[in-house]
């Protein structure tokens, strides 16, 4: 078995996005050292900060009152560059306990030795990279369509006096800071899809790898539960192996716990975010339809594309989240459901213990206000509907 090459199924897409960016927590290299990577990730932030996100908070002081305008600068841009500049940020910050759980990981594909564990870890995995695949496709075809939208008017405009940015900024007409300018503005938009992409697919590949060693932990509790029955094992084997499914159940909670530690307030403003933007962008699809007589398709299909993309975005996190809800309540219903009548009292009763910790099912958070799950997808879904019928009903 080759652990790296299962490392890198699991993680492939997100981990050559958070490498190119500069903050994978690869565990073989120590934070400390101040090396090319972190030079990247300060390139990265740099180059989004100074070249999209100052010109479209400019902009959006210049067009207050502008509905139109303020949505496109605010919503489509600066909200989205921000949230990635905030994710990447509290990757990097937390950069050692990502580690810490990349070399769990690590240790959980090397110890692995029975086909139906690695199968089930291999399943889950496969899960998470369609996902992923999904959602970078999904912002792949965003980013292309907005270069579409992005660059006609500054193709268009080239050779005019007073010429046009990828991010509108009218102070910087001169060649060659005009070309320049543009270019690193694409790039920035580059350097936001990337970064956020890697940071989701990150986040749902570690969460869908404790599920699977959910499903492994409670395969072993039967199996053990089943060997005690037929009198294949002895009570003593019996309880040194549920001891070791305590510590390892233990373990598990911990590592949810710390991704919640991580990026629980990141999650908290990409939940209220996406609401909003979902309300804003449809309400701008609805406007641009009906005001706007000489509609550039393009722009439509773009403005789908990015509601799609926002979309995919909470999905991916609600999906994961009650994935893992569903996993570590299953815990609990597994002691239910094995054969615990028989086997000797005594031992039955140490199965209380994963019981009682199963009681509080693990859950992706965000902040302190809620819980991701696919409930809530559908709850994000609605209100935003609700507040885009507010909107059309004072625009009328």
């Amino acid at each position: 078995m080759n652990v790296n090459k299962d490392l890198n199924y699991a993680f492939n897409l997100s981990r050559q996005c958070l490498r190119l960016i500069g903050i994978w927590p690869d565990p073989h290299i120590s934070l400390n050292d101040f090396r090319w990577k972190s030079i990247r990730l300060i390139i990265a932030i740099c180059i989004m900060s100074v070249y999209a996100v100052i010109p479209q908070i400019i902009n959006l002081i210049r067009a207050w009152g502008n509905m139109t305008r303020m949505m496109d600068a605010f919503v489509l841009v600066n909200f989205f560059l921000t949230l990635t500049l905030w994710k990447l940020i509290y990757t990097r910050y937390h950069g050692e306990k990502l580690r810490i759980l990349i070399a769990s990981v690590i240790t959980d594909w090397a110890t692995s030795k029975r086909n139906w564990e690695r199968s089930t870890m291999l399943k889950l995995a496969r899960t998470g990279r369609n996902l992923s695949f999904g959602y970078f496709t999904t912002a792949i075809c965003t980013i292309l369509f907005i270069f579409f939208v992005r660059l006609g008017p500054v193709i268009r405009n080239i050779h005019q006096p007073r010429r046009h940015l990828v991010y509108r900024f009218d102070y910087i007409q001169k060649s060659p800071n005009y070309e320049i300018t543009c270019f690193i503005q694409v790039c920035s938009s580059s350097y936001a899809i990337l970064g956020t992409c890697g940071v989701d697919s990150f986040i749902s590949i570690l969460v869908f790898h404790i599920c699977a060693q959910l499903i492994n932990l409670r395969s072993t509790l039967n199996n053990l539960i089943d060997g005690l029955s037929n009198q294949s094992i002895s009570s003593s084997k019996f309880r040194k192996g549920l001891t070791a499914i305590v510590i390892r159940h233990k373990h598990l909670i911990r590592n949810v716990r710390t991704i919640n530690d991580c990026y629980s307030p990141v999650l908290f403003v990409h939940m209220i975010g996406a609401s909003s933007q979902l309300c804003l962008v449809t309400f701008q699809i609805f406007t641009t339809i009906t005001d706007d007589l000489n509609v550039i398709p393009i722009k439509i299909i773009f403005l789908t594309f990015y509601t799609i993309f926002v979309l995919m975005q909470l999905y991916i996190y609600c999906y994961t989240a009650e994935r893992l809800l569903t996993e570590s309540t299953n815990m609990a219903y597994g002691v239910y459901e094995c054969k615990w009548y028989n086997i000797p009292a005594k031992d039955a009763k140490d199965l209380m213990l994963i019981a009682y910790r199963s009681t509080i099912p693990l859950k992706l958070v965000a902040g302190k206000f809620g819980n991701f799950s696919l409930e809530l997808f559908g709850i994000a879904v609605k209100t935003s509907l609700g507040y885009l019928s507010a909107l059309l009903t004072i625009r009328e």
